[in-house]
């Protein structure tokens, strides 16, 4: 049993990262290479939060263990029994044999580090780069990491020097590679709060908005009118990146050196422009290198980067907009069914994709209206009180967790009362919950944040490669800090709790961060306290109205540039929902013409075949008489045919033009 539940958490872990990446990247279109690092990633992240918990619980049995064999005892079976106090050590459920843990720990930790930060930022380059080949897409990422690499090769080159010269330090392996450690986690942490001060309000509160109706179609009609700018510049962009395509593609003909890599920019191209710039392209004219300027491969690559660039970003923007109209569709037809006297839900439009029967069944249109009129907000609002009290508990223990005496951390208070009488179920799904509360926190808020055009997760395989290998690199550094700060808050650090007890196997790896007293002592315990700063920003919208100051318009319902743009969503809603109407209104009226006329143009298509066949029988009967009366016919035509021809008139070649259009000759015959 020990050993399953570690495989099913392996197995499971596995296909919730698949099916997120399947949600926001397309496995299609996108290179398989970006596909297996982005899953790798995600997937090392997840399964660390997953199996953090079996961790603890195992080390709290190998506790009860020591402090078991470190007296007098008998063993029976499946527990171990202290002799004086009769105390039991029951094994958990999900124990892990000795020497697994830390070996996993190990593969999955240098693994995600990896990734990190050697792979994904090469990756990120490499994705990027508008190079034409293999080889010229590696050089051009060996070149944008060149001084990424470089900066961090010549800090750690500097440190080496002033520990081998400085006789104070004497650093062996372990302690070096602890530095390491504890440079990256701190790194990590450093972002970690930012994140998390971020997600502890947002989330719940977006919860409790979630349950306004008025709030959340306002909403919309803002992200409308913010989205229609930012498609209409997409669509902009386009044109003028096609427009220099097409240029190049006129003056770059067929036997030239560089058409292979025009053809490759043709291929990135949209369907309708790769057919537009083929019909007005002559490819029989040669190329002459003493008449025409070319350009050179370099300024070629750019272009191919910007072309991808911006049928990308083209292409989520119609999406985006389409899946926008749908949730905006939706929200004004609950509005519209809330004061609905038959209680049952009416769409304005049809689902365009086909439902599930099974849900059909089950979810009729009364029991929609029920859940989404009557039932939905309040499960919001009891929600949205949950997540705010967890939030509050995660604060205060946040800001305590570094006091042992007494311990007010309330994550470490629930712990510690569960270990004593060994409720290892209890234990797995309290820590469960609280790192599980915590990774949504901090990865909720990776999945929301935008910088600018540059990263950006957009769901229903809109995300490019760039944005989700960044967002396995922000995984992976975030994870390892989170887990930390995790056991700290739980007090199953040794660091934090002060006591001569074995260690998480998870903590093993890490090493002993005394090697960097300041940072173990004063770091990790008090800028975390931080949080507490963020959160009040965050409730008070600090940086929503600094952005807004900046030029970047934010929702605010106090903000006129606010009331502006949801007015002008509101229209543009309103014009698509018109347009809608007009197109099934025609769907309905075809499909009704169908329907009434049917049956006579299948009696009219009848009689045709039935007059065809008459005429096949009457012709099979005329060739069964005499052949004479056809051939003194075909005589008397092939002689009119003489007698035309010898009317007609010669063409003069011998002349000096020959004009096309008779009306305009002035000489007669």
């Amino acid at each position: 049993m020990s050993g399953a539940a570690l495989g099913l958490e392996i197995v499971f872990v596995f296909f919730l990262a698949l099916f997120l990446l399947h949600r926001y990247g397309d496995f299609k279109k996108q290179h398989r290479l970006v596909i297996v690092a982005t899953l790798l990633a995600w997937y090392l992240c997840f399964l660390i939060v997953f199996i953090l918990p079996l961790d603890v619980s195992t080390t709290i049995y190998n506790r009860c263990k020591l402090a078991v064999n470190s007296s007098p005892a008998e063993s029976n079976g499946s527990y171990v029994t202290l002799a004086p106090s009769k105390l039991k050590c029951f094994k958990p459920w999900s124990y892990i044999p000795d020497g697994i843990m830390p070996i996993f720990w190990r593969v999955v930790y240098w693994t995600s580090q990896f990734l990190t930060w050697i792979l994904l930022p090469f990756m990120q380059s490499y994705a990027r780069s508008g190079g034409f080949s293999i080889t010229g897409k590696i050089k051009t990422a060996l070149i944008e990491n060149a001084i990424y690499y470089g900066t961090y090769l010549l800090i750690f080159g500097a440190f080496l020097i002033y520990v081998a010269v400085n006789p104070n330090f004497n650093l062996q392996w372990n302690q070096l590679q602890t530095i390491g450690i504890a440079a990256a986690n701190t790194w990590g942490l450093f972002l970690l709060v930012l994140l998390l001060g971020y997600g502890l309000v947002e989330i719940p509160r977006s919860h409790w908005n979630g349950a306004k109706r008025g709030y959340l179609l306002m909403k919309t009609y803002f992200k409308a009118a913010k989205l229609m700018t930012e498609k209409a510049d997409a669509e902009e962009n386009l044109e003028d990146i096609m427009e220099e395509v097409r240029k190049v593609s006129e003056s770059i003909k067929y036997n030239h050196p560089l058409r292979k890599c025009v053809d490759t920019i043709l291929k990135k191209c949209p369907t309708e422009y790769q057919e537009r710039m083929g019909r007005n392209m002559d490819d029989y004219e040669d190329f002459d290198e003493r008449q025409n300027s070319y350009p050179s491969e370099k300024s070629l690559a750019k272009l191919h980067k910007q072309v991808i660039y911006s049928v990308q970003r083209h292409r989520r923007t119609q999406v985006q907009w389409q899946i926008l109209l749908e949730q905006a569709f939706y929200l004004e037809d609950v509005a519209k069914n809330e004061s609905s006297a038959t209680r049952q839900f009416v769409h304005t439009f049809h689902s365009q994709e086909p439902e599930n029967k099974i849900i059909q069944y089950f979810y009729t249109p009364t029991v929609e209206w029920y859940w989404e009129c009557l039932l939905r907000p309040w499960f919001y609002r009891v929600l949205a009180v949950v997540l705010a009290t967890f939030s509050v508990i995660v604060v205060w223990s946040e800001c305590t967790f570094f006091s042992t005496k007494p311990v007010l951390s309330l994550f470490a208070v629930f712990i510690q009362l569960a270990e004593k009488t060994y409720n290892y179920i209890y234990i797995e799904m309290a820590c469960f919950l609280t790192i599980f509360f915590l990774s949504i926190c901090v990865y909720s808020t990776v999945f929301r944040i935008r910088v600018f055009n540059y990263y950006y997760l957009a769901s229903h395989h809109q995300t490019d490669a760039y944005s989700l290998l960044f967002s396995g690199m922000l995984f992976c550094r975030l994870t390892p800090p989170l887990c930390l700060n995790f056991l700290g808050l739980t007090h199953m650090d040794a660091t934090i709790s002060h006591k001569n007890t074995q260690p998480t196997a998870y903590t093993s790896i890490m090493g002993s961060m005394r090697v960097l007293s300041f940072i173990a002592d004063g770091f990790y315990i008090y800028y975390p306290m931080l949080v507490v700063i963020l959160c009040i920003a965050t409730y008070f919208s600090l940086g929503t109205r600094c952005l807004n100051l900046l030029g970047f318009q934010q929702f605010m319902g106090d903000s006129e540039m606010t009331s502006d743009l949801i007015d002008e969503g509101k229209e543009l809603i309103r014009r698509e929902k018109r347009k809608r109407q007009r197109q099934e209104e025609g769907e309905n009226r075809r499909r009704e013409w169908k329907e009434r006329y049917g049956n006579r143009e299948d009696s009219t298509r009848s009689r045709a075949v039935h007059t065809d066949q008459k005429e096949s029988s009457f012709s099979e009967t005329n060739a069964s008489r005499p052949l004479s009366k056809y051939t003194r016919s075909n005589n008397r035509t092939e002689r009119d045919r003489i007698e035309l021809l010898q009317d007609a008139e010669p063409l003069d070649f011998n002349a000096d033009s020959v004009n096309d259009d008779p009306l305009e000759s002035d000489s007669g015959r």
